[in-house]
């Protein structure tokens, strides 16, 4: 779920450790022996890039970051300011809400069910949603369930729906239980017109809606016969093992560990977003932690959750084209089903998919081969960061991270 990019505040957490630092000011990290280490990713480099992630988030966010590689221990590392509710140290292994992190959990899911035979990429929504997506200009039997998962349907995005909008700004203590479903989601979309519509043939337009992830997710669980909740439990979490992974749903509350997530109302009041229920669906609807997330994206590049054809599905990407307002804030490359292709500057690219939700920014990211992988989770105590400063000093450390060497070696 993308929140909105204005007038949102948040305690931001980028995470990935387990390990605690002699003060909470501190950037700590560990990593085990490796060859020629002044010449590789080390405690140093980490170091320096916490900080300029913390810098970028405006010096009132608390950073975690997880590295982990073909060398055995992980290379850790947190830095920030504590929140007025604790002295404590950030959690090592701080339980977070992945956000749109979960539309590549989503895409696993339904991939799974392609390799099946369960379903294909080639459905219609409206072979498998019968009228759900009509009206304004929609129309369900010219998108295919390949344009739902690289987000090139043309759907109207409901988050940006003016009344939700408001609900998210405006009156978030009112609304922070929401319980609404997908489908009652997917009908505000349906109140607007798309911003294009696929044709066969005609040139491949792109532009970000979590309705389209709404609809996956549906359709998954027709296919699939479960709930999306319960397809992502089967089929990732006890798969993997994933211990510090879950689908909340309805249930508002975060396991401890955690940090508090702030924002800051209209009327410049500070409020603890931490518990809600706003995200519970098959867009952003996934609470994990960095090693989990590394965990898993491993997996995924790894071949252990998806067959070669379905995984090189997955990493077919397109070019973003219609975006416009966003595109500043995203991270850069291309876009295949519920993945970012990122080029590399060490050359080769690795895979992302952002998570940008209440009071929380997650950059999980995966080298090509799956052997190196980090997540950065980040959580504000006091304003939410400017996004397209963030993705600078987060994309940095995660380049300089898979391509195992500091940025003054280059």
């Amino acid at each position: 779920m993308r929140m909105p990019s204005t007038k949102k505040a948040a305690a931001v957490v980028l995470t990935a450790a387990l390990l605690a630092p002699a003060s909470p000011m501190a950037a700590t990290a560990a990593t085990a022996r490796r060859p020629d280490a002044g010449h590789h990713y080390d405690e140093d480099a980490l170091r320096r890039d916490l900080a300029a992630v913390r810098e970028a988030g405006g010096g009132d966010v608390n950073v975690l970051a997880r590295v982990d590689g073909p060398y055995g221990a992980p290379l850790l590392g947190r830095i920030g300011t504590r929140t007025a509710d604790s002295t404590d140290p950030i959690p090592w292994n701080a339980h977070f809400r992945v956000a749109s992190t979960t539309k590549t959990f989503t895409a696993t899911v339904v991939l799974q069910l392609v390799a099946e035979k369960r379903l294909s990429l080639d459905d219609t929504v409206e072979h498998w949603l019968p009228g759900v997506v009509a009206g304004n200009g929609n129309d369900g039997r010219r998108i295919t369930v390949r344009d739902l998962l690289r987000q090139t349907s043309g759907l109207y995005d409901y988050v940006d729906d003016p009344e939700i909008q408001d609900r998210l700004i405006n009156h978030f203590e009112e609304n922070r239980y929401d319980t609404t479903p997908a489908a009652d989601l997917v009908a505000v979309a349906m109140r607007h017109r798309p911003l294009f519509v696929p044709r066969q043939g005609g040139a491949t337009r792109w532009a970000y809606s979590n309705t389209n992830y709404l609809l996956a997710g549906m359709i998954a669980e027709k296919a699939g016969g479960a709930s999306w909740r319960e397809l992502v439990e089967r089929r990732v979490i006890d798969r993997l093992g994933l211990r510090d992974t879950s689908v909340p749903g309805l249930d508002p509350r975060l396991p401890a560990p955690h940090v508090n997530a702030y924002l800051t109302g209209p009327d410049g009041t500070r409020i603890d977003v931490t518990e809600h229920s706003l995200q519970h669906t098959a867009d952003s609807g996934v609470v994990s932690t960095t090693a989990d997330l590394n965990t898993f994206f491993r997996a995924l590049a790894g071949g252990r959750l998806l067959p070669a054809e379905q995984w090189r599905e997955m990493r077919q990407t397109v070019r973003r084209t219609d975006d416009p307002e966003d595109l500043a804030e995203m991270p850069e490359g291309t876009y295949g089903l519920g993945l970012r292709r990122i080029p590399l500057s060490c050359g080769g690219s690795y895979y992302l998919h952002e998570g940008d939700g209440a009071g929380v920014n997650t950059r999980p990211a995966v080298s090509a081969d799956g052997r190196r992988a980090v997540t950065v989770s980040v959580t504000t105590t006091t304003a939410s960061p400017d996004l397209a400063a963030l993705n600078r000093a987060t994309g940095a450390l995660v380049d300089h991270a898979l391509c195992d060497r500091p940025a003054t070696s280059r």
